[in-house]
Protein backbone atom coordinates (compact mmCIF):
# COMPACT_ATOMS: atom_id res chain seq x y z
CA UNK A 1 0.00 0.00 0.00
CA UNK A 2 2.73 2.24 0.80
CA UNK A 3 4.57 1.72 -2.42
CA UNK A 4 1.54 2.36 -4.53
CA UNK A 5 0.77 5.46 -2.80
CA UNK A 6 4.57 6.43 -3.29
CA UNK A 7 4.16 5.41 -7.05
CA UNK A 8 0.96 7.52 -7.13
CA UNK A 9 2.71 10.58 -5.41
CA UNK A 10 6.00 10.75 -7.87
CA UNK A 11 3.69 10.27 -11.10
CA UNK A 12 1.75 13.30 -9.76
CA UNK A 13 5.14 15.11 -9.67
CA UNK A 14 6.19 14.37 -12.91
CA UNK A 15 2.90 15.55 -14.60
CA UNK A 16 3.25 18.87 -12.97
CA UNK A 17 6.95 19.30 -13.68
CA UNK A 18 5.72 18.47 -17.38
CA UNK A 19 3.13 20.54 -17.31
CA UNK A 20 5.42 23.48 -15.92
CA UNK A 21 7.88 22.59 -18.65
CA UNK A 22 5.30 22.39 -21.36
CA UNK A 23 7.43 18.84 -22.26
CA UNK A 24 4.04 17.27 -21.33
CA UNK A 25 0.78 18.46 -22.46
CA UNK A 26 -2.78 17.30 -21.78
CA UNK A 27 -5.52 16.57 -24.22
CA UNK A 28 -8.12 19.31 -24.63
CA UNK A 29 -10.93 17.51 -23.36
CA UNK A 30 -13.80 20.02 -24.15
CA UNK A 31 -13.05 19.30 -28.03
CA UNK A 32 -15.45 16.54 -27.57
CA UNK A 33 -18.14 17.79 -25.46
CA UNK A 34 -21.22 19.22 -27.44
CA UNK A 35 -21.06 22.91 -28.06
CA UNK A 36 -23.39 25.42 -27.01
CA UNK A 37 -23.91 28.73 -27.07
CA UNK A 38 -24.35 31.03 -23.87
CA UNK A 39 -26.51 34.02 -24.17
CA UNK A 40 -26.91 36.72 -21.77
CA UNK A 41 -30.45 38.22 -21.81
CA UNK A 42 -30.16 41.28 -20.32
CA UNK A 43 -27.55 42.27 -22.50
CA UNK A 44 -28.40 44.46 -25.89
CA UNK A 45 -27.58 42.39 -29.57
CA UNK A 46 -25.67 44.62 -32.03
CA UNK A 47 -23.88 43.67 -35.07
CA UNK A 48 -21.31 47.14 -34.51
CA UNK A 49 -18.52 47.18 -33.56
CA UNK A 50 -18.17 49.19 -30.43
CA UNK A 51 -15.50 51.85 -30.14
CA UNK A 52 -14.57 53.63 -27.25
CA UNK A 53 -14.71 57.20 -27.27
CA UNK A 54 -12.85 59.85 -25.10
CA UNK A 55 -13.35 63.78 -24.14
CA UNK A 56 -10.03 64.38 -26.10
CA UNK A 57 -11.08 62.78 -29.46
CA UNK A 58 -14.64 64.49 -29.22
CA UNK A 59 -13.17 67.85 -28.57
CA UNK A 60 -10.61 67.43 -31.70
CA UNK A 61 -13.42 66.53 -34.20
CA UNK A 62 -15.57 68.78 -33.33
CA UNK A 63 -12.70 71.47 -33.43
CA UNK A 64 -11.63 70.10 -37.03
CA UNK A 65 -15.20 70.49 -38.35
CA UNK A 66 -16.36 73.51 -36.87
CA UNK A 67 -13.25 75.66 -37.14
CA UNK A 68 -13.84 76.78 -41.15
CA UNK A 69 -17.11 78.22 -40.41
CA UNK A 70 -16.23 80.44 -37.66
CA UNK A 71 -15.17 83.93 -38.48
CA UNK A 72 -13.73 87.24 -36.81
CA UNK A 73 -15.63 90.27 -36.67
CA UNK A 74 -13.73 93.72 -36.71
CA UNK A 75 -14.29 96.99 -37.13
CA UNK A 76 -13.54 100.10 -39.45
CA UNK A 77 -14.19 103.65 -38.26
CA UNK A 78 -12.89 107.15 -38.40
CA UNK A 79 -12.44 108.99 -34.94
CA UNK A 80 -11.53 113.05 -34.29
CA UNK A 81 -10.14 113.78 -31.04
CA UNK A 82 -11.68 116.61 -29.53
CA UNK A 83 -9.73 119.91 -30.53
CA UNK A 84 -7.99 122.70 -28.03
CA UNK A 85 -7.36 126.29 -27.51
CA UNK A 86 -3.34 126.65 -27.31
CA UNK A 87 -2.14 129.85 -25.79
CA UNK A 88 0.36 132.14 -27.41
CA UNK A 89 1.86 135.32 -25.58
CA UNK A 90 3.63 136.74 -27.95
CA UNK A 91 -0.12 137.67 -29.97
CA UNK A 92 -1.51 139.98 -27.46
CA UNK A 93 -4.36 140.91 -30.01
CA UNK A 94 -5.63 137.09 -30.37
CA UNK A 95 -3.92 135.38 -27.34
CA UNK A 96 -5.64 132.37 -27.81
CA UNK A 97 -5.08 130.02 -30.84
CA UNK A 98 -8.14 126.85 -31.51
CA UNK A 99 -6.03 123.79 -32.93
CA UNK A 100 -8.21 121.33 -34.42
CA UNK A 101 -8.52 117.38 -33.31
CA UNK A 102 -6.71 114.83 -35.13
CA UNK A 103 -8.33 112.18 -37.41
CA UNK A 104 -7.74 108.51 -36.38
CA UNK A 105 -8.60 105.68 -38.24
CA UNK A 106 -8.85 102.52 -35.99
CA UNK A 107 -8.99 99.13 -37.30
CA UNK A 108 -9.52 96.13 -35.17
CA UNK A 109 -11.01 92.77 -34.58
CA UNK A 110 -13.82 93.25 -31.77
CA UNK A 111 -15.85 90.34 -32.03
CA UNK A 112 -16.49 86.67 -33.54
CA UNK A 113 -19.13 84.99 -35.47
CA UNK A 114 -20.42 82.12 -37.49
CA UNK A 115 -21.91 80.81 -41.35
CA UNK A 116 -25.14 79.84 -41.44
CA UNK A 117 -25.46 80.25 -45.15
CA UNK A 118 -23.01 79.22 -47.77
CA UNK A 119 -24.19 82.19 -49.41
CA UNK A 120 -22.43 84.69 -46.69
CA UNK A 121 -24.79 85.06 -43.86
CA UNK A 122 -22.99 85.26 -40.23
CA UNK A 123 -24.60 85.20 -36.70
CA UNK A 124 -23.13 87.19 -34.26
CA UNK A 125 -24.10 89.55 -31.11
CA UNK A 126 -25.93 92.59 -32.09
CA UNK A 127 -24.09 94.69 -29.48
CA UNK A 128 -20.55 93.19 -31.90
CA UNK A 129 -21.69 95.63 -34.51
CA UNK A 130 -24.34 98.50 -32.76
CA UNK A 131 -21.99 101.44 -34.01
CA UNK A 132 -24.31 102.44 -37.25
CA UNK A 133 -21.82 104.65 -38.31
CA UNK A 134 -19.09 102.60 -38.22
CA UNK A 135 -18.30 99.86 -40.87
CA UNK A 136 -17.75 96.22 -40.56
CA UNK A 137 -15.31 93.38 -41.83
CA UNK A 138 -15.10 89.64 -41.54
CA UNK A 139 -12.35 87.55 -41.84
CA UNK A 140 -12.66 83.79 -42.56
CA UNK A 141 -10.48 80.56 -41.33
CA UNK A 142 -8.13 80.44 -44.47
CA UNK A 143 -7.73 84.61 -43.79
CA UNK A 144 -9.88 85.91 -46.49
CA UNK A 145 -11.29 89.19 -45.78
CA UNK A 146 -14.87 90.26 -46.74
CA UNK A 147 -16.69 93.42 -46.26
CA UNK A 148 -19.68 93.60 -44.31
CA UNK A 149 -22.43 94.54 -46.68
CA UNK A 150 -25.69 94.16 -45.00
CA UNK A 151 -26.97 93.91 -41.27
CA UNK A 152 -29.99 92.96 -39.66
CA UNK A 153 -29.94 93.89 -36.28
CA UNK A 154 -32.41 91.96 -34.37
CA UNK A 155 -34.68 94.75 -31.93
CA UNK A 156 -35.68 91.81 -29.34
CA UNK A 157 -32.28 90.15 -28.59
CA UNK A 158 -28.54 90.69 -28.94
CA UNK A 159 -28.31 88.96 -32.32
CA UNK A 160 -27.17 90.26 -35.31
CA UNK A 161 -27.24 88.78 -39.24
CA UNK A 162 -24.15 90.13 -41.33
CA UNK A 163 -23.73 89.70 -45.03
CA UNK A 164 -20.73 89.43 -47.41
CA UNK A 165 -20.20 88.77 -50.91
CA UNK A 166 -19.29 85.29 -50.95
CA UNK A 167 -20.48 81.44 -51.90
CA UNK A 168 -19.26 78.34 -51.13
CA UNK A 169 -18.60 78.64 -47.72
CA UNK A 170 -18.65 76.43 -44.91
CA UNK A 171 -21.48 76.73 -42.35
CA UNK A 172 -22.52 75.49 -38.97
CA UNK A 173 -25.92 73.50 -38.18
CA UNK A 174 -28.06 74.63 -35.57
CA UNK A 175 -29.06 72.09 -32.71
CA UNK A 176 -31.96 71.87 -30.12
CA UNK A 177 -31.08 74.23 -27.09
CA UNK A 178 -34.45 73.12 -25.79
CA UNK A 179 -32.87 69.66 -24.67
CA UNK A 180 -29.86 70.83 -23.33
CA UNK A 181 -28.72 69.44 -19.37
CA UNK A 182 -26.96 70.45 -17.00
CA UNK A 183 -22.73 68.64 -17.02
CA UNK A 184 -23.34 68.45 -21.08
CA UNK A 185 -19.94 68.71 -22.52
CA UNK A 186 -19.49 72.17 -24.72
CA UNK A 187 -16.91 73.82 -26.65
CA UNK A 188 -16.22 77.60 -27.45
CA UNK A 189 -14.71 79.09 -30.68
CA UNK A 190 -14.01 82.73 -31.14
CA UNK A 191 -11.39 85.53 -30.76
CA UNK A 192 -10.92 86.46 -27.58
CA UNK A 193 -9.61 90.02 -26.40
CA UNK A 194 -10.17 90.31 -30.23
CA UNK A 195 -6.38 88.83 -30.91
CA UNK A 196 -6.19 85.33 -30.51
CA UNK A 197 -8.10 84.20 -33.92
CA UNK A 198 -9.74 80.74 -33.28
CA UNK A 199 -9.09 80.17 -29.86
CA UNK A 200 -10.91 76.54 -28.65
CA UNK A 201 -11.86 76.22 -24.81
CA UNK A 202 -14.45 73.48 -23.56
CA UNK A 203 -16.38 73.09 -20.35
CA UNK A 204 -20.10 72.34 -19.51
CA UNK A 205 -23.54 73.56 -18.85
CA UNK A 206 -23.19 74.99 -15.51
CA UNK A 207 -26.81 76.42 -15.74
CA UNK A 208 -29.64 77.04 -17.77
CA UNK A 209 -32.81 80.17 -17.75
CA UNK A 210 -30.06 82.06 -16.51
CA UNK A 211 -31.07 85.93 -16.56
CA UNK A 212 -27.98 88.64 -17.75
CA UNK A 213 -27.14 92.53 -18.26
CA UNK A 214 -24.87 91.94 -21.90
CA UNK A 215 -22.46 94.05 -23.20
CA UNK A 216 -19.24 95.04 -25.30
CA UNK A 217 -16.58 96.68 -23.83
CA UNK A 218 -15.65 98.08 -27.58
CA UNK A 219 -18.90 99.99 -27.60
CA UNK A 220 -20.06 100.59 -24.10
CA UNK A 221 -23.55 98.45 -25.23
CA UNK A 222 -25.68 96.86 -22.73
CA UNK A 223 -28.61 94.95 -22.65
CA UNK A 224 -31.08 92.44 -20.54
CA UNK A 225 -31.47 88.72 -21.48
CA UNK A 226 -33.47 85.96 -20.45
CA UNK A 227 -33.25 82.39 -20.41
CA UNK A 228 -29.57 82.36 -21.43
CA UNK A 229 -26.96 79.38 -21.04
CA UNK A 230 -24.45 79.73 -18.09
CA UNK A 231 -21.32 77.76 -19.17
CA UNK A 232 -17.83 77.44 -17.49
CA UNK A 233 -16.44 77.31 -20.69
CA UNK A 234 -13.23 79.92 -20.70
CA UNK A 235 -14.72 82.90 -22.24
CA UNK A 236 -13.52 87.01 -22.72
CA UNK A 237 -14.36 89.92 -24.36
CA UNK A 238 -13.59 89.44 -27.81
CA UNK A 239 -15.64 85.65 -28.17
CA UNK A 240 -18.95 87.62 -28.52
CA UNK A 241 -20.76 86.35 -31.42
CA UNK A 242 -19.03 82.98 -31.19
CA UNK A 243 -20.40 79.44 -31.67
CA UNK A 244 -21.11 77.22 -28.25
CA UNK A 245 -21.05 73.82 -29.28
CA UNK A 246 -22.23 70.85 -28.20
CA UNK A 247 -20.06 66.97 -28.92
CA UNK A 248 -21.99 66.69 -32.19
CA UNK A 249 -20.80 69.84 -33.35
CA UNK A 250 -24.01 71.73 -33.66
CA UNK A 251 -24.61 75.01 -32.28
CA UNK A 252 -26.49 75.18 -29.00
CA UNK A 253 -25.81 79.16 -27.82
CA UNK A 254 -24.47 82.26 -29.11
CA UNK A 255 -21.59 83.07 -27.02
CA UNK A 256 -22.46 86.70 -25.76
CA UNK A 257 -20.88 87.57 -22.23
CA UNK A 258 -19.26 86.83 -18.77
CA UNK A 259 -19.21 87.77 -15.30
CA UNK A 260 -17.09 90.38 -14.51
CA UNK A 261 -17.73 89.33 -10.73
CA UNK A 262 -16.14 85.93 -10.63
CA UNK A 263 -14.55 83.41 -12.52
CA UNK A 264 -15.18 80.55 -15.61
CA UNK A 265 -18.91 81.93 -15.56
CA UNK A 266 -20.30 82.50 -19.29
CA UNK A 267 -23.11 82.97 -20.89
CA UNK A 268 -24.58 82.20 -24.35
CA UNK A 269 -28.03 82.79 -26.10
CA UNK A 270 -29.64 79.67 -26.97
CA UNK A 271 -29.33 78.64 -30.36
CA UNK A 272 -33.62 78.23 -30.52
CA UNK A 273 -33.63 81.86 -30.97
CA UNK A 274 -31.03 82.31 -33.57
CA UNK A 275 -33.78 79.65 -35.49
CA UNK A 276 -36.44 82.21 -34.57
CA UNK A 277 -34.76 85.03 -36.27
CA UNK A 278 -33.80 83.24 -39.23
CA UNK A 279 -36.85 82.16 -39.69
CA UNK A 280 -38.51 86.11 -39.49
CA UNK A 281 -35.77 86.61 -41.43
CA UNK A 282 -36.76 84.30 -44.20
CA UNK A 283 -40.51 85.31 -43.52
CA UNK A 284 -39.33 88.99 -45.20
CA UNK A 285 -38.01 87.56 -48.01
CA UNK A 286 -34.42 87.44 -46.70
CA UNK A 287 -34.16 91.43 -47.19
CA UNK A 288 -32.18 93.36 -44.44
CA UNK A 289 -34.84 95.12 -44.21
CA UNK A 290 -36.76 95.90 -41.29
CA UNK A 291 -40.54 97.31 -40.65
CA UNK A 292 -40.38 100.54 -38.62
CA UNK A 293 -43.18 102.50 -37.24
CA UNK A 294 -41.09 105.32 -35.98
CA UNK A 295 -42.34 105.44 -32.55
CA UNK A 296 -40.44 105.89 -28.92
CA UNK A 297 -42.56 104.24 -26.26
CA UNK A 298 -43.00 102.88 -22.76
CA UNK A 299 -45.17 99.50 -21.77
CA UNK A 300 -47.83 100.35 -19.47
CA UNK A 301 -48.83 97.19 -17.39
CA UNK A 302 -52.22 96.52 -16.22
CA UNK A 303 -51.32 97.20 -12.67
CA UNK A 304 -49.75 100.75 -13.61
CA UNK A 305 -52.71 101.11 -15.80
CA UNK A 306 -55.31 100.50 -13.34
CA UNK A 307 -53.23 103.03 -10.84
CA UNK A 308 -53.23 105.58 -12.92
CA UNK A 309 -57.09 105.26 -14.65
CA UNK A 310 -55.23 104.50 -18.02
CA UNK A 311 -55.08 101.18 -20.35
CA UNK A 312 -52.45 99.11 -20.86
CA UNK A 313 -50.36 99.21 -23.74
CA UNK A 314 -47.40 101.34 -25.23
CA UNK A 315 -47.37 104.77 -24.09
CA UNK A 316 -45.72 106.68 -26.61
CA UNK A 317 -43.15 109.09 -25.55
CA UNK A 318 -41.54 110.66 -28.80
CA UNK A 319 -43.34 110.23 -32.90
CA UNK A 320 -40.06 110.31 -34.82
CA UNK A 321 -40.97 112.87 -37.88
CA UNK A 322 -41.91 112.31 -41.39
CA UNK A 323 -42.14 108.48 -40.14
CA UNK A 324 -44.88 106.41 -40.65
CA UNK A 325 -46.24 107.11 -37.50
CA UNK A 326 -46.89 110.76 -37.90
CA UNK A 327 -48.04 110.48 -41.68
CA UNK A 328 -50.76 108.08 -39.68
CA UNK A 329 -51.34 110.54 -37.14
CA UNK A 330 -50.01 108.86 -33.91
CA UNK A 331 -48.90 111.75 -31.21
CA UNK A 332 -47.23 112.04 -27.89
CA UNK A 333 -49.28 110.65 -25.14
CA UNK A 334 -51.19 108.13 -27.29
CA UNK A 335 -51.33 104.87 -26.09
CA UNK A 336 -51.04 101.95 -29.00
CA UNK A 337 -53.42 99.22 -27.24
CA UNK A 338 -54.12 96.67 -30.41
CA UNK A 339 -51.13 96.50 -33.31
CA UNK A 340 -52.73 94.43 -36.25
CA UNK A 341 -55.63 92.88 -34.40
CA UNK A 342 -53.11 91.78 -31.50
CA UNK A 343 -52.96 93.36 -28.12
CA UNK A 344 -49.76 95.09 -27.42
CA UNK A 345 -48.95 93.75 -24.05
CA UNK A 346 -45.72 93.71 -21.97
CA UNK A 347 -44.89 89.94 -22.52
CA UNK A 348 -41.99 89.99 -24.96
CA UNK A 349 -44.41 88.05 -27.79
CA UNK A 350 -46.80 90.55 -27.71
CA UNK A 351 -44.62 93.34 -27.14
CA UNK A 352 -45.18 96.23 -29.94
CA UNK A 353 -41.71 95.39 -31.24
CA UNK A 354 -42.09 92.06 -31.77
CA UNK A 355 -45.20 92.66 -33.21
CA UNK A 356 -44.13 95.14 -35.97
CA UNK A 357 -41.13 92.73 -36.29
CA UNK A 358 -43.46 90.10 -37.52
CA UNK A 359 -45.20 92.45 -41.11
CA UNK A 360 -43.15 93.36 -43.89
CA UNK A 361 -41.79 96.92 -45.03
CA UNK A 362 -44.63 98.79 -46.96
CA UNK A 363 -47.45 96.60 -45.10
CA UNK A 364 -50.65 98.16 -44.07
CA UNK A 365 -51.66 97.47 -40.76
CA UNK A 366 -54.84 98.63 -38.40
CA UNK A 367 -53.92 99.82 -35.02
CA UNK A 368 -55.93 100.95 -31.90
CA UNK A 369 -54.68 103.91 -29.96
CA UNK A 370 -56.26 105.19 -26.42
CA UNK A 371 -56.44 109.07 -26.66
CA UNK A 372 -58.14 111.25 -23.77
CA UNK A 373 -60.13 108.32 -22.84
CA UNK A 374 -61.31 107.66 -26.42
CA UNK A 375 -60.45 104.58 -28.86
CA UNK A 376 -59.19 105.71 -31.94
CA UNK A 377 -58.62 103.02 -35.23
CA UNK A 378 -55.49 104.33 -37.53
CA UNK A 379 -54.08 102.87 -40.76
CA UNK A 380 -50.31 102.59 -40.54
CA UNK A 381 -47.95 101.66 -43.97
CA UNK A 382 -44.96 100.27 -42.15
CA UNK A 383 -41.60 101.74 -43.68
CA UNK A 384 -37.94 100.88 -43.49
CA UNK A 385 -35.35 100.70 -41.04
CA UNK A 386 -32.74 100.41 -42.63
Amino acid sequence: MKRLITLLAFLIFLLAIGQKTKLLTLPNFSQFLPKKEISFPNLPKTNEKQVVVFEESVITSVVEKSLPAVVTVGIKKTTVSGGFFEFDPFNPFSPFRRIPGQKKKIEQNIGSGFIVDSGGLIITNKHVVSDTDASYQVLTYDNKKYDVVKIYRDPLNDLAILKINASGLKTLTLGDSNNLKLGQLVIAIGTPLGEFRNTVTSGIISGLGRGITAGSPFEGYVEKLDNVIQTDAAINPGNSGGPLLNSRGEVIGVNTAIAQEGQNIGFAIPSNVVKSLLEKFQKQGGRFERPFLGVRYQMIDRQTALLNDVVEGAYVVEVVENSPAEKAGIEVEDIIIEFAGKKVKGEKENSLANLILEKKVGETVTLKIWRNGEIKTLMVTLGSAE
